[in-house]
C-alpha cells in the first residue's frame, strides 16, 4: 500500500496506553497503516513501567524512538483511536474513530500492564485486518 492510512491514537498525558499503542502498531501494522501517538497534555517522559515491559516482551525500546507529543505534533489522521481516557478527547477531522476504553495501569502490578498491553495488542491486529480491507 503506497498511501497507508494515518492511525492517531490518543489519550490526556500522551504518555502510557496511547505510547504502546503506537509502538505496537509500528511492530504489528507498518505494513499496513502508519502509527502516531499524542495527548492534549504531555508528560516529561514515557511511562517507566510501560517502556520496560515493552523491552521484555517485544524488544522495542520506546524512549529510543518515541516521546510523549501534542496532538499539534501529529499529521492529520484518517483514524482517530481513543484510549478510554474518558475526557473529552478534541474533535479530530478523521474517516473513522472508536474509543479503546482501556484502563490507564500507572500505578498498578506489571500483571494489571500486561493485560493492558495484550488487550492493545489484540485491537491493533484487529484493526490492521479491518483496514486492509477499508483502505
Amino acid at each position: 500500500m503506497e498511501n497507508k492510512p494515518k492511525v492517531a491514537f490518543i489519550c490526556v498525558h500522551n504518555s502510557c496506553r496511547s505510547q504502546i499503542a503506537e509502538a505496537l502498531g509500528k511492530h504489528f501494522a507498518s505494513d499496513v497503516f502508519e502509527s502516531y501517538s499524542a495527548g492534549t497534555e504531555t508528560k516529561p517522559k514515557i511511562n517507566q513501567d510501560a517502556v520496560r515491559l515493552m523491552k521484555q516482551l517485544y524488544g522495542i525500546d520506546m524512549e529510543r524512538t518515541q516521546r510523549s507529543k501534542l496532538l499539534s505534533e501529529i499529521p492529520p489522521a484518517d483514524v482517530v483511536i481513543t484510549m478510554g481516557c474518558n475526557v473529552n478527547c478534541p474533535c479530530l477531522p478523521c474517516k473513522h474513530r472508536e474509543d479503546w476504553g482501556l484502563d490507564d495501569p500507572t500505578g498498578s502490578s506489571d500483571e494489571v500492564f500486561m493485560e493492558v498491553i495484550k488487550t492493545i495488542e489484540e485491537k491493533i491486529l484487529k484493526l490492521k485486518e479491518q483496514l486492509r480491507s477499508d483502505f
